[in-house]
């Protein structure tokens, strides 16, 4: 419904010469569409909000797109013409089909998108796999608003994390992903009783920094199988990426050295007491005690951040850089983005995502507390093909892997990103409440009753959708292009999580109230458009979320 609210901002603007004015939606839909409240006028024009309002109505003249204005206290209520909106809502929506919903804001720009970049050391958990799940959604609503999105995992491999991994696989000749984790936990458990473990592993990390080709092997060799079991795993959930960019590339690096130089002409790097390369931060509010970044050992090899740091100067280069972090590294980030800023250079935009939590708190590969994600997936697409058999009396494995897939997106999507996940399994699978099958369901049902109605007119005469319901659902349709561009500019997609729950509920409530299938045959031919309006809506919302529909449930 954007044409509509512009055609509102535009008055208001010519009558009140505020910049923004500020649109609201009334709690009630039969006080109006769109209200503007006259209090911000109040100061500036030294009249009470209610005779403010009564005046804007009179100046308002009535259009095409908006019936009427009406003061309703200290508001200015507007009413949308509910003709107008329906054709034009349900026309566009049958005529742009999957794009419907896009604004085209990207206009190919370019989109440097990192997410998922866990350590290589094991099979991802549920905890970690919010990141790739968050970073795919946004890539999906970039891509959907005709940005340019390339996705980037930027691999971990030379931490301490592998160097332990390389210490725990000793000599063996074959390690597989499934070896991975057991090996990792067993050396973290070995190392806490004998802490000369931990000393062999940073050994091994100053030989591959030095360049010894030997330990270099072992490194690649076991990232190597690491990164193809991930990727693997993720592409089993539609995760897929455009290049992974490996930390070993900027060891020493001629780039590394470039960014140690380009920090040094900035007069904020020195060497500190222990002859490592430190970059003074004081200034930025980062709330450290010692606002020092350091950059380097004693040796003088790069640490991670410099690193980083080098790689995000590559990243900022190609476009805008998007990427996706836990809520544990925000200072870090906060000190990146500092050091960014010292070089003039365009800061990165970062999404950070709390926990999903466990009923004894968050989740550790290094403790073997955890929850496998592909064990997790496995658990669902077994519960949901239960719940198909308990419904239906039967199982179709493909539904249940979307059912299954969905329901673990939507669980984790659901949530806005800084907030924790509690993953409740039976909630989730839940065909009632905000829950993906409760959604895919809806999508299903429609999908049915149009294949009962076998001929759809798209010449049915849309001023026959009289009722309120209908009113209010097409109100909700107009306002997905709003609400795609909401999650664009935010880089949140629980916004339209929250925004299918709400149109399914309001489609289910409708559907209880009014006959379709057995409705007058013009009105019929006229919900019948109405609801696939509904159905393609839904179906590109959950696209967004990474999320398969079904034509049948």
């Amino acid at each position: 419904m954007g044409e509509f609210k512009d055609a509102i901002v535009e008055f208001l603007k010519k009558e009140t010469n505020l910049e923004e004015p500020l649109i609201e939606v009334p709690p009630n839909p039969e006080m109006g569409d769109y209200a503007f409240p006259c209090f911000v006028l109040a100061k500036e024009w030294k009249k009470a909000p209610n005779d403010i309002a009564q005046e804007l109505s009179k100046k308002f003249k009535p259009t095409n797109a908006i019936s009427e204005a009406r003061a309703v206290g200290p508001y200015l209520n507007f009413f949308v013409n509910k003709t107008i909106i329906a054709y034009d809502t349900i026309n566009r929506v049958l005529k742009q089909k999957d794009k419907y919903g896009s604004t085209g804001i990207g206009k190919g720009k370019k989109i440097v998108l990192e997410h998922t970049s866990i350590n290589p050391n094991a099979s991802p958990h549920v905890g970690r796999a919010r990141n790739a799940m968050i970073g795919d959604s946004i890539a999906r609503i970039l891509k959907f608003q005709d940005y340019k999105v390339e996705v980037h995992y930027f691999v971990n491999d030379v931490g301490k994390q592998i160097a332990m991994l390389v210490l725990g696989a000793g000599g063996r000749s074959k390690v597989s992903f499934d070896d991975l984790l057991e090996i990792y936990i067993e050396i973290n458990k070995k190392s806490e009783e004998n802490p000369e473990l931990e000393k062999k592993a940073l050994e091994l990390l100053n030989l591959l920094e030095k360049g010894d080709k030997k330990v270099r092997k072992k490194f690649e060799k076991i990232v190597r199988v690491c990164i193809k079991g991930q990727a693997k795993i993720f592409a089993e959930l539609g995760i897929r990426y455009d290049k992974f960019d490996y930390e070993s590339k900027y060891l020493w690096s001629r780039e590394t050295q470039e960014t140690l130089k380009r920090l040094e002409k900035t007069g904020k790097l020195f060497i500190d007491g222990f002859n490592r390369w430190v970059l003074d931060q004081k200034g930025y509010s980062l709330g450290m005690k010692v606002p020092v970044f350091v950059l380097t050992r004693g040796d003088g090899t790069s640490l991670y951040p410099l690193r980083d740091i080098t790689y995000a100067l590559e990243m900022t280069g190609k476009g805008e850089y998007i990427v996706v972090l836990g809520e544990d590294q925000k200072l870090y980030n906060e000190q990146i983005n500092a050091a960014l800023k010292e070089l003039e250079i365009f800061q990165r935009r970062v999404v950070h995502y709390s926990f999903v939590l466990l009923q004894d708190g968050k989740m550790s590969t290094r403790k073997g507390n955890l929850v496998l994600l592909e064990e997790f997936m496995r658990e669902t697409v077994i519960k949901a093909a239960g719940e198909l058999k308990k419904r239906y009396g039967k199982t179709d494995e493909k539904a249940a892997k979307a059912i299954a897939y969905g329901a673990v997106k939507y669980g984790i999507l659901k949530v806005s990103p800084e907030k924790n996940v509690v993953f409740d399994w039976e909630q989730a699978l839940s065909f009632e409440g905000e829950t993906s099958p409760y959604i895919q369901y809806a999508y299903a049902r429609i999908s049915s009753i149009i294949k009962k109605g076998k001929k759809i007119n798209l010449k049915a005469d849309l001023t026959l959708l009289s009722a309120k319901e209908e009113a209010e659902l097409i109100k909700m349709i107009s306002a997905f292009p709003e609400t795609v561009s909401k999650a664009t500019h935010e880089l949140k997609p629980h916004i339209i999580a929250s925004y299918l729950y709400s149109l399914a509920q309001k489609f289910n409530e409708y559907y209880h109230m009014h006959q379709v299938l057995n409705a007058e045959p013009k009105l019929k031919d006229a919900r019948l458009l109405l609801i696939s309006s509904v159905r393609q809506v839904l179906k590109n919302g959950l696209s967004l979320l990474g999320i398969e529909v079904l034509e049948r449930m």
